[in-house]
């Protein structure tokens, strides 16, 4: 099993390269991997992410892929080739651009299954509450629309969704405990919520089964980034260690 600090994954929601270099440096050893958004990577390109893996450490590729089948096959096929472990991509594009990133990924992945780039599927954005949902004519709760769409992705062969906290039991209960679950929306109890609309505590999503959790601010703008990371990664111990009846 892979330790609280594996599964701590850190946004480098930062506008260059330099910075998110000298971020990463501060949290090496603290945090299992990097997620490179779509502001970083419109700054500087694959730079950062090239770098990152250069140096041996995980990426995940959060650019969102939306579009042909075709167009996110080559996408995902160079995310793939970059040695990122996670990228995504939307799904509500539907089943065959699902299976033509996964195409993609496989086509261009370096060495064994645990080495490979894994494609998760984007279900429901954190920042959507269900009035949102509503204005854009997608029926039901976010609960039901997130496991419609985990289970279309799980249906389309993808590794694992991205989902909020409070979808994860649903999501569980609909594809089963192999399932990768990656959920952002993460905030201490001190920090604020921000822009988003269904967070969680770090011990409150692990409990719930999340796989990796993604955590942004309260740890890059945190006057000692290593010891916020830190701290997150010690509440999920404790909760990984309550879920396994370890006192």
């Amino acid at each position: 099993m892979i330790s609280a600090t594996e599964k701590l994954i850190v946004a480098l929601d930062v506008p260059s390269a330099e910075a998110a270099a000298l971020l990463a440096e501060k949290l090496r050893g603290h945090v299992g991997m990097y997620k490179v958004g779509s502001e970083l990577f419109t700054a500087e390109g694959p730079v950062l992410a090239r770098y990152l893996v250069a140096m041996r450490e995980k990426v995940f590729l959060d650019l969102k892929f939306h579009d042909i089948p075709n167009t996110v096959r080559a996408a995902a096929r160079e995310a793939a080739q970059i040695g990122v472990s996670l990228v995504n991509v939307h799904a509500s594009g539907g089943r065959k651009m699902m299976e033509a990133a996964l195409e993609g990924a496989r086509s261009a992945s370096h060495g064994h299954d645990a080495a490979r780039t894994h494609v998760l599927a984007v279900t429901v954005l954190t920042s959507l509450s269900a009035q949102d949902l509503d204005e854009m004519g997608i029926t039901g709760t976010p609960e039901e629309a997130v496991v419609r769409l985990a289970r279309l992705a799980q249906s389309a062969g993808l590794d694992g969704v991205v989902a909020s906290a409070r979808e994860i039991a649903a999501i569980r209960r609909a594809c089963g405990p192999q399932f990768l679950i990656v959920t952002p929306g993460i905030r201490p109890v001190t920090a604020a919520s921000n822009d988003q609309a269904r967070i969680a505590t770090p011990g409150a999503a692990i409990e719930a089964g999340a796989d990796f959790l993604v955590v942004g601010r309260p740890i890059t703008e945190a006057a000692d980034p290593a010891a916020a990371a830190d701290a997150i990664a010690a509440e999920m111990e404790k909760a990984m260690s309550a879920r396994m009846g370890v006192s």
